[in-house]
This record gives structure tokens, C-alpha cells and sequence, in this order.
């Protein structure tokens, strides 16, 4: 089942959202040559509780950190440790806020250092699938508008677009309905109707759709390791269109 947020609840759930956006706004300025993966998401935990919000990652079905720092091939869901982060590095930053009772969820792609041409593309490409399927976000339309233009767009550049990760609805649980994979066609899926909540992810990898798990039964590989890239907002439908909850 679908919850549809009211116009008063929508508004509730800004504040989990905008920590998420200040946490990237901070965190944004360590994101060099040298840190840690553990050290970002020590500072993000940290600053998340400084602005009254609480994480939800650490413990979740047993994940072990507040955030998901993905590296490179990692498409999702990699672990922080002492990994030193070099130079030419691509790292996915995921961070979920629960705020009142009211959820949160965004990713962000940072290059570390100078990244090559193709990551460059990569990273453009993914950022420009989001911001695609979120301008389709409108009352009346299909979920297969949104996936569809990501699509597109994704293997008109020569990339391709992970299958087994979905988006979610999202509100007073992290995990609503719908879950959703970013292929489709236009026209179809579920009816998009205003009061819906959800979060719009696109994984964009460099080579193969296809994924792997590691033995931690978390991280998330691109089965022939290649790059992976993604962006990710909190959205909401609107009668004057999409809003975007998690923006910076």
C-alpha cells in the first residue's frame, strides 16, 4: 500500500531531509586525497547528532556504520573502515536521518582528487539521470516516466543501469511502497498521484548492469569491476510538481 503524505505531513519531513543536505554541505570539505572512508562517516554521525537528528544505518539488519561509503566498483551499501582514499578515487556518500518520527534518505558522488575523463562522465551522466527522472515526478504521470527517462539517457552515453537495487517510498518507515527498479517504459507503472514520498536513485555503472555481494553479505559490487556512480534525493509529488526534500 501506497501512503500518501498530506501537505502538513510533507512539511514534517523537511527537517530530516535538510540535515542530510548540511551534512554534505560540511562533510564536503574533508572529501580529499588521504581520509578515511571511516573518518567521513565518524565526522557525518557526529554532525547529524549536533543538529538533533538520528541515524538509522548503524544496526539496520546488522549494518555495522551510520553511513554507506561506496568506493569505485562498489555500487552501494560498502562498509567505512580505514580505507585511505586516493587520489582518482570515486566515492558514493549515503546518509539516511530520522527527524520527528519522519525519514530521510539522499546519496552524493564525490571525485577524490583529479579522476579521469570517463569517471568525469560517469559521475555527469548519473547526476544528470536524477535530475531527468525527477522532472518527470508529476501528479497524473507513470513511475515508467521517470524510469524510462533514466534509462535512456543512462545507455544513450554508453552506461548502463543497476536492476537489483530499488528506490523506495519513504515516510514514517525508510522502506514504503513503491520499490522500484530505474528501467522502464513511458506510460506504464503505478499512477503518480500527489501525497506520494519516495526516492529517486539511480546506479549508473561504466560497464555491466550486473552486481555482486561480498562475503560481509552487504557490499555491492559491479560484476566486472568497472566504476559505478550514483545520486539520490528524497522526493516529494506535488500539484506544483516535484519537490525535492533533500536538496543542498
Amino acid at each position: 500500500m501506497i501512503i500518501l503524505k498530506s501537505p502538513r505531513e510533507i512539511e514534517e519531513m523537511k527537517p530530516a531531509s535538510q540535515i542530510i543536505a548540511d551534512c554534505y554541505r560540511e562533510v564536503t570539505k574533508l572529501i580529499q586525497p588521504g581520509i578515511t572512508t571511516r573518518e567521513i562517516n565518524d565526522f557525518v554521525a557526529g554532525h547529524i547528532t549536533k543538529l538533533g537528528g538520528k541515524q538509522f544505518t548503524k544496526g539496520y539488519n546488522g549494518f555495522p556504520a551510520e553511513t554507506c561509503i561506496s568506493v569505485n566498483d562498489v555500487v552501494a551499501h560498502g562498509i567505512p573502515s580505514n580505507r585511505v582514499l586516493m587520489d582518482g578515487d570515486l566515492l558514493k556518500l549515503d546518509i539516511v536521518v530520522e527527524y520527528g518520527g519522519w525519514f530521510g534518505d539522499s546519496c552524493y558522488c564525490y571525485a577524490v582528487g583529479n579522476i579521469r575523463p570517463e569517471a568525469q562522465k560517469l559521475m555527469k551522466v548519473a547526476k544528470e539521470c536524477l535530475e531527468l527522472g525527477i522532472a518527470r515526478a508529476l501528479p497524473g504521470g507513470r513511475l515508467g516516466d521517470i524510469t524510462s527517462a533514466i534509462q535512456q539517457h543512462a545507455e544513450a552515453n554508453g552506461f548502463s543501469v543497476v536492476r537489483d537495487l530499488l528506490a523506495h517510498g519513504i515516510g514514517r518507515s525508510l522502506h514504503e511502497e513503491p520499490s522500484y527498479e530505474h528501467i522502464g517504459v513511458a506510460g506504464k507503472g503505478i499512477r503518480l498521484k500527489e501525497g506520494m514520498v519516495f526516492t529517486i536513485e539511480p546506479m549508473i555503472n561504466e560497464g555491466t548492469f550486473h552486481i555482486t555481494i561480498d562475503d560481509d553479505e552487504w557490499t555491492a559490487r559491479t560484476a566486472d569491476g568497472k566504476l559505478s556512480a550514483q545520486y539520490e534525493h528524497t522526493i516529494a509529488i506535488t500539484p506544483d510538481g516535484p519537490l525535492i526534500l533533500t536538496a543542498q
